[in-house]
């Protein structure tokens, strides 16, 4: 053999041991030729061990009890030239099944001789125990969203958690109503986890986060071509959820061509691709939230009234926080385990003074509020309980025994639409620099108003010169 030639066996042989899956070859007999190194590693025999052997020395799934290729003219692969990729296991020497993927093609030479048979082993091993971390991770999810874990005693609470027992097995459309920090998103998974059924999907989509074209494509999908950057064919949520549930938030947003999109999927439980004409049946059950008053929107044509009905079929009530201050210990008491798990800070509870102040607070932002606060706290605290001066400002400067709440102001209707540095001061000063006070009396977002105090550098707490 010439030298090139020698240095291209040896080459190739080269590229074959450095393959991540494993290759073996046989001859036109059945007799195992060549064996790389990950097939040393995938099946524990070394390449010495098996050339000469038949590959029945694999005991592999998909000829189990089949003395293949004792005879190679039986094989499969023979009659087709190839045999469908498929997972199957192999016996390691050690005596235990490997997941794999096993393929194999025909060779053949010019003149159309069979060479031999190429094979190729897939360690699915990596890819088993990805599924089970994912499989253990959604248990844990469903004991996380489960019943015991929405923290609640009060008789508002109860009657909640009654009313998510009693959607759990149903189909019925759903509609959650509450403040925002409230959590809609917690009982719309709570309802979906507590069901028998719920290893079927669960799909959550803000109608809020997207705009109206966005929002129709990633709710019903799109065919390829549909539109500019359309390059393929897209499932839409809606389709993802089939035999499951999908959870709309925020429902109250949705714009009135969206509303029609979504009144036509509740009454013919089927959809149509955005650039598509083919009607695709689905099996959904749909939970909507919302922290507007759906009922006035209806009443002013904002929001159509047939649309509220099909949504409204189960309807449940969130309470606010301050109508459940006998929830404040027990929340507190879960927010500082959970935070202190997380952030590995030894505090063990609040102060009996901070939790004057936390009964005595609004909550405009609910939950979600409390939680915040109690973060903050952990970031500022040095002690083993979280004192009053730990905690934001705004609840700081709740009186004790009173409820602050920034009264309506006309003006400040006017103003959210052309909202001034001037407007935004006096409204802090009113509502006792509450941020989330603020956003909820001119009809914004909280961060809307920390990006226009950034912007127009007002201090993030009140100062010291500044009046209230």
């Amino acid at each position: 053999m010439k030298t090139y030639e020698l240095w291209n066996v040896h080459f190739l042989n080269q590229i074959i041991d450095t393959m991540a899956e494993g290759l073996f070859t046989l001859d036109d007999q059945g007799i195992i030729t060549s064996w790389n190194r990950a097939m040393e590693k995938i099946s524990g025999f070394t390449a010495l061990e098996a050339v000469g052997q038949r590959c029945d020395i694999l005991k592999c799934s998909r000829c189990y009890g089949k003395q293949c290729p004792a005879d190679i003219h039986e094989c499969g692969v023979l009659r087709h030239g190839r045999t469908e990729a498929k997972e199957c296991f192999v016996r390691h020497k050690d005596g235990y099944d490997v997941p794999v993927i096993k393929n194999a093609r025909l060779a053949k030479d010019t003149q159309g001789h069979i060479l031999g048979i190429v094979e190729t082993i897939t360690d699915l091993t990596e890819l088993s125990l990805a599924k089970k971390r994912e499989e253990d991770a959604r248990r844990q999810l469903q004991e996380a969203f489960g019943l015991g874990n929405i923290i609640g005693r009060s008789p508002a609470m109860q009657n909640v958690f009654e009313a998510i027992r009693a959607a759990a097995d149903s189909r019925a459309t759903v509609l959650i109503q509450g403040e925002s920090g409230t959590g809609k998103e917690l009982v719309a998974k709570a309802i979906h986890y507590h069901a028998s059924e719920n290893q079927r999907p669960l799909i959550t989509v803000n109608c809020s986060a997207l705009s109206e074209t966005l929002l129709e494509s990633e709710l019903f999908g799109h065919v390829k071509g549909a539109f500019t950057g359309a390059h393929k064919d897209h499932m839409g949520r809606f389709e993802q959820a089939d035999t499951g549930t999908i959870f709309l938030d925020e429902i109250g947003e949705l714009t009135p061509y969206m509303q029609v999109k979504l009144l036509r999927v509740l009454q013919e439980r089927e959809i149509e691709r955005v650039g598509d004409t083919k009607k695709r049946k689905i099996d959904i059950r749909i939970i909507a939230a919302t922290n507007k008053d759906l009922t006035d929107l209806t009443r002013q044509g904002v929001f159509r009234e047939d649309l509220f009905y099909r949504l409204k079929v189960f309807t449940i009530q969130i309470p606010p926080l301050r109508d459940r201050k006998a929830d404040m210990v027990l929340l507190t008491d879960y927010f500082v385990r959970k935070i202190g798990k997380r952030e590995k800070k030894q505090i063990k509870g609040v102060s009996p003074g901070a939790m004057k102040l936390l009964m005595a607070h609004t909550w405009p932002g609910n939950v979600r509020e409390l939680e915040n606060a109690i973060e903050h706290a952990f970031v500022v605290c040095g002690n083993a309980y979280i004192s009053e001066t730990d905690l934001p400002a705004e609840i700081q400067n709740t009186r004790a025994g009173q409820t602050q709440t920034c009264l309506p102001d006309p003006s400040h209707e006017r103003a959210s639409r052309h909202l001034t540095r001037e407007a935004l001061v006096d409204l802090l000063n009113q509502c006792h620099w509450n941020k989330a006070e603020v956003a909820r009396r001119i009809g914004k977002s909280r961060t809307l108003v920390w990006k226009l105090m950034k912007k127009w550098e007002i201090p993030l707490q009140q100062p010291h010169n500044e009046p209230g």
